[in-house]
Order: C-alpha cells, then sequence, then structure tokens
C-alpha cells in the first residue's frame, strides 16, 4: 500500500525525529530544522515501508547493484537492496575522502542505485557516484527519503527521485541569522565531518 508525503513525514515526527535548534548539516551549511532518520529507520516497519516508497520509483530491471555513502544511507540503502534482491555496497570517508572499501569491488560497467537518506546539496551522492565511477561502475538514479532542497537543480548528473520533499531554509556558515543571534549554540548531528 502506497503512502503519502504526509504519512511518511508523519513517521519523522513520531519518532522524534524532526528536530527544531540550531543545526550544522553535513554540507557545513547550518538549518533551524534537522531530520534524524536513524531515529525513524530504528523502527524495521518504517525502514520497509521508506524502502517501498522508493523502489516504486525505479525499475528494477535496470539495476545490478544499489549502493550507499555512509552513513546516513546505510540503513535505507541495504533495505532498498533487500526489497530488490540486488546485493549493496556502501563508500565510506576515509581521511575525509569518500572511498569504496571492505573488500567491495564492482565489476565494470555494472549499473548502480544510489540511496541516501537525506539530501540537501547532494554532496556526498555525488562523492559517492564518483568512487562509482572510478571503479568502473555506473551510476543510473538517486534515491532519496527526504529532499530538503527540493527544486535544486544541477546536484546530480543522473535522474533522482525523493519520498519527501520538505523545504528547510539553510544558511552559509559565515552569513546565518541563527549564529548572528547568538542564542542557541550550532550542533552537528550528521555524519560528515565539516572542515
Amino acid at each position: 500500500m502506497s503512502m503519502n508525503e504526509q504519512e511518511m513525514l508523519a513517521m519523522y515526527e513520531d519518532a522524534g525525529a524532526l528536530l527544531n535548534g540550531h543545526f550544522i548539516l553535513s554540507s557545513g551549511r547550518h538549518s533551524a530544522r534537522y531530520l534524524q532518520s536513524a531515529l525513524v529507520l530504528m523502527d524495521i516497519n518504517n525502514a520497509t515501508a521508506l524502502a517501498t516508497e522508493l523502489i516504486s520509483k525505479v525499475n528494477a530491471d535496470e539495476i545490478d547493484m544499489v549502493v550507499s555513502p555512509a552513513i546516513g544511507g546505510l540503513v535505507i540503502g541495504q533495505e532498498v537492496a533487500r526489497l530488490m534482491n540486488k546485493p549493496y555496497i556502501f563508500t565510506e570517508r576515509k581521511e575525509g575522502e569518500m572511498q569504496l572499501r571492505r573488500g567491495f569491488t564492482i565489476p565494470d560497467g555494472t549499473k548502480l542505485l544510489v540511496v541516501e537518506d537525506v539530501i540537501t546539496t547532494g554532496g556526498s551522492v555525488c562523492e559517492c557516484m564518483a568512487v562509482v565511477r572510478e571503479h568502473g561502475g555506473e551510476p543510473v538514479k538517486v534515491l532519496a527519503v527526504v529532499d530538503r532542497a527540493p527544486g535544486a537543480d544541477g546536484r546530480f548528473d543522473v535522474p533522482y527521485a525523493t519520498a519527501i520533499e520538505l523545504d528547510v531554509e539553510t544558511y552559509a556558515a559565515d552569513d546565518c541569522p541563527l549564529c548572528k543571534e547568538g542564542v542557541l549554540e550550532a550542533i552537528k548531528p550528521g555524519s560528515r565531518t565539516v572542515k
């Protein structure tokens, strides 16, 4: 059974995963709202429901393998791969550089579906796709549970789709009104070390 966007967003609210405050996103930008997908995805029923929604946006016959950038995309990527019955790998950062590790390989010409939990600028996904290409794979589509910047064109050079579009205002770190107000200290709940 298909869910609508409000039902999916309710999963975040019910899990206490739609946070308000002053946050440093993995892109380095600041925001007053943050989506902590890990809290939603810790419930396997939520993970399965959201993965099912994502799978409906892709033709499984065109995919050989699923890949996610660590850490945010790990749980949802694994669940998408499980439901599609496809091999699953992930990229991760070592010393600040996205890499393919842990003995993972990508046979030349493999068509990969890139899965992420939340995208804003798409930086982690782009790094993941670059690694896939370096290893002979072909990223064919990007799926994400939440797009925090819907309508932002040019993030990816392949088609992409999301389950939830949530327009969250973000700010450059040096032009953040929350920092200027100085009321709340910025915290970094994401997975990437911000330079």
